[in-house]
């Protein structure tokens, strides 16, 4: 569905990001989901297209590419497979924290292997007893002369199982910090976290720091940025990443139902002449768009610089994910007996949608601080600003 705000420009990129979807990511999404794990393959195609990275300077492999165009990528990813669509945000998440906040060092030496392909990064900031409440990780970091050490864990840690760097949050004296972490740094050890409900193949772990030396220089930003700055700005694109994907798994699971409901036939007609079915999709095609049109918005409000923008990406990310639950579960739904089984991909829609509810911010989370800014917006309008 094409968006009527869309310049010709735009609408060319949505077309190369919807045939990559379709004829790169869809067929082995169902794959990734059985096997837990994505292909190597598949990031070295992403990384061919400029995907990872994609509003990163083309100083650094990116495409330049603006925030409404990094939508209407995400989107697509998202409508192909979910778990390259986390897989793609979380390697822009740590490139655009190295990008905003790190040295000229380790932006050349970093960003050009991320966005290749080359270097799978993680960002690491949930711990196991640490997830909304960021500011409460236990993860510990002292000086050392030259040098820091790192002592904690992390979990639920996205693509931990192949990622050759990690971002990783922790206090240093008291202050949140963030540092790049080498893969073979001794002390370092991954453990596969699997079996999830939904996004299988994003390849989770837990991550065990035992003393863990770093150098210096390996500090990004400085000491007690970590939160309030580097990891709210990677947290705010993973947002607005979920946001857009989320929409990409409504579309494709209206999509699923109308074909499927034009071809099933019950009590003598298709089902898509069934009323209530007919009730079921309507509600499926205006609630997609309604979050695509939050969406949108939200990525204008970013290229505006609006101060309000990284509002208007809670709430496209707060509804968008509750709009793909419901949608996917109508979808579920519509399909009946085979909706259930693993011969139709509405299932996987099914669980994926969920996990886009709790991660980036839970739903309840969003709620949490969309109410104060909705008291705010009306206070502002009665007063006519």
């Amino acid at each position: 569905m094409i968006l009527s705000h869309l310049t010709p420009e735009q609408e060319l990129r949505q077309s190369e990001f919807r045939s990559f979807a379709d004829c790169i990511l869809a067929p082995h999404a169902d794959r990734f989901d059985v096997e837990q794990a994505i292909d190597r393959e598949i990031i070295t195609a992403l990384a061919g297209k400029g995907f990872i990275g994609a509003s990163l300077s083309q100083d650094f492999g990116g495409l330049g590419i603006g925030d409404v165009e990094y939508g209407l990528l995400t989107e697509e990813l998202g409508r192909g497979c979910q778990s390259i669509r986390n897989f793609v945000a979380v390697e822009d998440m740590v490139a655009h924290s190295v990008a905003k906040w790190g040295t000229p060092a380790q932006r050349g030496h970093w960003l050009p292997r991320i966005t290749a392909g080359e270097t799978v990064a993680a960002f690491a900031l949930t711990e196991p007893d640490v997830g909304s409440d960021a500011a409460a990780v236990e993860t510990v970091a002292t000086r050392d002369g030259d040098a820091y050490v790192l002592t904690g864990t992390k979990q639920w840690i996205s693509f931990a199982q192949i990622a050759d760097l990690f971002l990783v949050f922790a206090k240093l004296e008291g202050q949140h910090t963030a540092f790049l972490v080498e893969r073979d740094t001794p002390g370092l050890s991954v453990s596969p976290v699997q079996d999830l409900l939904g996004l299988r193949g994003s390849m989770l772990g837990r991550i065990d720091l035992k003393g863990c030396r770093i150098p210096s220089d390996n500090l990004v930003g400085s000491p007690g940025l970590g939160l309030a700055f580097v990891a709210s700005s990677a947290l705010d694109l993973g947002r607005y990443s979920t946001a857009w994907g989320s929409v990409g798994l409504a579309q494709v699971c209206l999509e699923a139902c109308t074909e499927y409901a034009g071809q099933r036939r019950q009590f003598g007609t298709q089902i898509r002449n069934h009323q209530l079915v007919q009730s079921l999709l309507a509600d499926m095609v205006t609630d997609t768009l309604a979050a695509r049109l939050l969406c949108f918005h939200a990525g204008v409000s970013k290229e505006r610089h609006e101060s309000d923008a990284v509002h208007h990406t809670l709430m496209a990310k707060y509804r968008s994910s509750t709009v793909a639950v419901k949608v996917a579960s109508d979808a579920v739904q519509i399909h009946g007996a085979q909706g259930i089984g693993s011969e139709k991909s509405v299932q996987r829609h099914y669980r994926d949608a969920k996990v886009m509810e709790i991660i980036e911010g839970t739903t309840q989370i969003q709620q949490s601080i969309l109410g104060p800014f909705a008291d705010r917006v009306a206070r502002q309008a009665r007063q006519g600003r």
